[in-house]
């Protein structure tokens, strides 16, 4: 990876942070993003002191704003107009119903909305980088879930768990569309991931919504949770690994390939979720597909 340009997304703790160590370790140029300039800064110097790698920079952005996301790009190209690796690594889950900036459903608009926009946006730089990778971490959490059209802001029922496995298989059925849209005249593949059940501080913005007893089964099942570093191990592989040089498309734990659900391998719903993101962050029709 030396002198390879690396964009990992929620890259200031758990899983995000320990695959930006595990690819600066490699001699990567790292740009972390973060949405806490302070924590950002924490994390950054962490990292250049661990690592040994000097090239690693923070940049901030608030992904429930689609405006922020845009500005993002924007300093990330000023920086790195070539792009080899784009790890959407960031997400949150929200006890309650929330909406963003935007006036989309919080989880739906974070997890799904801000990475496909912010992937939109660096496909030049990607291309530019020639064998460029998108790695977007999924979860095994979609295998409960179907995409709602008729109700994709969650107007009428909101649950969690069940708002964050939609927004895990948008991220599933991104990378197969993403996956095809690229295949024909790119060198720029995209692959997802689960990282297995991690113990990191997710969803921590939500303690003050969790009831006593939420809070006790999360600390309880945390102590059967995978490290942040196993769990970013397949983040590495897919962003790093000779072995998946040219693979796209792919659903993987553990360093190997897997099927996600039925609903995961829709193509129908994954073009259908294209062209409504697209509408819903203001670049309808912009990448045609295949």
């Amino acid at each position: 990876m030396n002198g390879k340009v690396c964009l990992i997304t929620g890259g200031t703790d758990g899983i995000g942070k320990a695959a930006a160590y595990g690819l600066a370790v490699q001699g990567a140029r790292l740009l972390v993003h973060g949405r806490d300039p302070d924590k950002g800064a924490r994390a950054v110097a962490d990292l250049k002191a661990r690592s040994g790698n000097p090239a690693i920079e923070f940049l901030p952005a608030d992904f429930s704003s689609l405006e922020e996301v845009r500005r993002l790009a924007a300093a990330i190209i000023e920086r790195a107009p070539r792009i080899d690796v784009l790890v959407n690594n960031a997400g949150a889950i929200y006890m309650k119903r929330a909406v963003s900036k935007d006036g989309y459903e919080k989880t739906f608009a974070v997890n799904h909305l801000a990475p496909f926009l912010l992937t939109h946006l660096l496909l030049d730089a990607l291309k530019a980088g020639g064998q460029s990778r998108v790695v977007t971490t999924a979860s095994n959490a979609h295998r409960r879930a179907k995409i709602p059209f008729d109700d994709l802001q969650l107007t009428r029922q909101y649950s969690p768990m069940g708002a964050y496995a939609i927004s895990k298989l948008a991220n599933i059925l991104f990378t197969r569309a993403l996956a095809k849209r690229l295949q024909d005249d790119t060198h720029v593949t995209a692959t997802c991931l689960h990282p297995g059940f991690v113990r990191t501080n997710f969803g921590g913005n939500n303690a003050a919504d969790m009831s006593p007893w939420m809070g006790r089964i999360f600390s309880f099942i945390s102590r059967f949770a995978r490290t942040p570093e196993k769990g970013a191990e397949t983040v590495i592989y897919l962003a790093s690994s000779p072995e998946v040089e040219g693979a796209s498309g792919g659903y993987y734990f553990d360093r190997k390939p897997i099927r996600p659900t039925a609903a995961g391998e829709d193509d129908n719903a994954a073009e259908r979720l294209w062209q409504v993101s697209e509408q819903l962050v203001g670049i309808a029709g912009a990448v045609p597909a295949r």
